[in-house]
């Protein structure tokens, strides 16, 4: 008898046991093509990795991705197989022929799962051609000299912030400068790109109101792996089982504001949705495009400002030798963007932005037609690549100790050190608000030093623990200081 008739003598039998060994079977078979025989079955790694994506979208659910892939790295060398088609890469040089040269790869699918609202952004699109004529419609807005012409403005965002920080240490109590800094953040983004401040420092609550807007986009990060059908369900499901009033109100909260927003805003408008509009962008689009700026300028802004503020409290030698330097120069004032010239001050906010973790895992690009060859190694077609901020932040051969705050790297910066910074991204598809984020990082902790307000502050917390998602979540959603 042969094995077919013995397989179909099995089927004839039992359907329900021939099925589940055709199906193991089938799993074998390509579990080994996986591990032995795939494209880049040549690239290092576990065996979990090679043979399934369930290992990828479990450290991204549970939120120590980077921590693990890490791990990885110290293993296998600098570049790893996180995935059967995806290759974690903690080599700087892989930055430019990935993300800089020529536009650099195309983004890989899984960024769709950050589209808002049925629309694509101007971050999650994955086509040039989409997101071209949106970026040249607002990247004036980001450039030195809008910012330097709103400095009033700004300015006053941040006046309202020292004082909203001079109110609650007043109080006695732990001070939750994560909540403050959001609340600096979104006023700045607002104030500066839709010229309506969203009043953020003004409310007196204990979380921002838009922060169960801004923590529900956050979340998206457990699942941004997932197809983009797989995503669109579980994310349907989660609305609907696990949705709260809280979120509810915030999200209807950003929502009027923005509905408001662009409602007033003409073609003829210099704001952010009236340069949208003039470039032939409807209304629902505009909306959504706003609400993605509310969203990431808050989160990343806010989480960089509070650990520079929280690190200024557990170091008080660098705190006294920043307040040095800007007791020393000049006040910086609305009219200049002095305090860019500030050594230390860049120092210290550079260093920041290393060890924030803001965003801390890969930013996920795929092999174009034709393959590349990195190092000698051969990566085909479709093949998904990146880079973290995580991993080449923490480089231990570039920056000694490297989760230690000191700024004083930075005075004399290597090469190196220049080429794995990686804070914003890089290349045509870097973070298109990074010159404001910079300005607002600079100018806000020259303000809180130069107002004294920081003076005998220290840590409520021992560590920040952050959930390791695209944006990174703060555990307990506190950054805390207390005064003495």
């Amino acid at each position: 008898m042969t094995l077919l008739s013995l397989a179909f003598g099995a089927f004839k039998a039992s359907p329900m046991l021939a099925l589940t060994i055709a199906s193991a079977l089938l799993l074998v078979a390509r579990s080994i093509y996986r591990y032995f025989l795939h494209p880049i079955s040549h690239i290092p790694g576990p065996l979990l990795p090679k043979i399934t994506s369930l290992w990828l979208h479990y450290h991204a659910y549970v939120g120590d991705e980077a921590t693990a892939i890490h791990k990885l790295h110290q293993r296998y060398g600098p570049l790893v197989r996180v995935s059967p088609n995806e290759v974690d890469i903690s080599d700087a040089d892989a930055i430019q022929p990935i993300y800089v040269s020529k536009g650099g790869f195309p983004k890989a699918e899984c960024y769709a799962n950050f589209d808002i609202d049925g629309h694509k952004t101007i971050f999650s699109t994955t086509e040039l051609k989409h997101r071209a004529p949106r970026a040249k419609a607002v990247t004036p807005l980001f450039s030195t000299k809008s910012i330097r012409d709103n400095m009033e403005s700004i300015y006053g965002c941040m006046d309202r912030f020292v004082e909203r920080l001079r109110e609650d240490k007043a109080t006695g109590r732990e001070v939750n400068v994560l909540n403050l800094t959001r609340s600096l953040a979104v006023d700045v983004v607002s104030t500066h790109l839709f010229q309506e401040n969203y009043n953020g420092t003004s409310e007196k609550g204990q979380t921002l109101s838009a922060s169960a807007f801004v923590d529900a986009f956050v979340a998206v990060g457990r699942f941004f792996y997932l197809p983009n059908t797989i995503f669109v369900w579980s994310e349907w499901a989660a609305t609907k089982f696990m949705g709260d009033e809280k979120t509810n109100e915030s999200m209807d909260l950003i929502d009027k504001f923005v509905i408001n927003l662009v409602e007033k805003t003409t073609c003829e408008s210099l704001t952010y949705p009236g340069r949208m509009l003039a470039a032939g962008i409807s209304e629902s689009e505009v909306r959504s495009q706003c609400k993605d700026l509310l969203f990431a300028g808050t989160d990343s802004t806010g989480m960089n400002l509070a650990t520079i503020l929280r690190n200024l409290a557990l170091h008080p030698s660098i705190y006294q030798n920043l307040s040095s330097e800007i007791s020393s120069s000049a006040a910086v004032g609305p009219e200049a963007l002095d305090a860019q010239a500030l050594p230390y001050l860049s120092a210290v906010v550079k260093e920041g932005l290393r060890i924030s973790m803001a965003n801390p895992t890969r930013l996920p690009h795929i092999v174009p037609a034709g393959g590349w060859s990195f190092k000698n190694t051969y990566f085909p077609p479709n093949t998904i690549v990146g880079c973290s901020a995580f991993e080449l932040h923490l480089n231990p051969t570039i920056f000694p100790n490297p989760r230690a705050f000191i700024p004083e790297r930075w005075l004399d910066a290597t090469e190196e050190m220049n080429r794995y910074w990686f804070a914003f991204g890089a290349g045509s598809r870097a973070c298109i608000a990074r010159n404001l984020a910079t300005v607002e990082l600079l100018c806000a902790t020259e303000k809180i030093v130069r107002s004294g307000v920081l003076e005998g502050a220290r840590a409520a917390e021992r560590d920040v623990v952050i959930f390791e998602w695209f944006n990174s979540k703060v555990k307990g959603e506190k950054i805390e200081l207390v005064w003495n």
